[in-house]
């Protein structure tokens, strides 16, 4: 019997599992060692709050575009803050506060490819 799936406490993917975790899946916190190596540092907590101001003085439905937060907290160099304001997305949705979309419908941020929009959870 597979466990309850995990999300990633860095890139918030599911944590696909594994038989070798077995006796230790409550314990597992990060779905590669990448992961592990990157953790979670100050500028991503930083686009995780971006991602909820921004949200939290548009309207109700109005969605945003990752890179709204990059340029936030980036400022003029906030290109290489994109895959991050992404990651710090999917951790948002893991915590049930916003929601992924793609041309208007909600996507699996495990899969999501190209561009995306984010909304809060409805």
């Amino acid at each position: 019997m597979t466990p309850a799936p995990k999300v990633c406490a860095g890139c918030g993917r599911e944590i696909a599992w594994r038989r070798r975790w077995a006796n230790d899946w409550e314990h597992v916190r990060w779905c590669s060692d990448t992961c592990r190596r990157r953790g979670l540092k100050a500028v991503d907590r930083d686009l995780e709050q971006a991602i909820r101001d921004l949200l939290g003085v548009r309207a109700r439905d109005a969605t945003i575009c990752p890179s709204e937060a990059a340029r936030q907290v980036g400022g003029e160099d906030w290109r290489p803050l994109m895959e991050p304001a992404r990651r710090a997305a999917r951790r948002l949705v893991a915590a049930g506060e916003i929601e992924i979309t793609q041309r208007g419908r909600v996507v699996d941020p495990s899969t999501a490819k190209g561009a995306i929009r984010l909304r809060r959870a409805r």
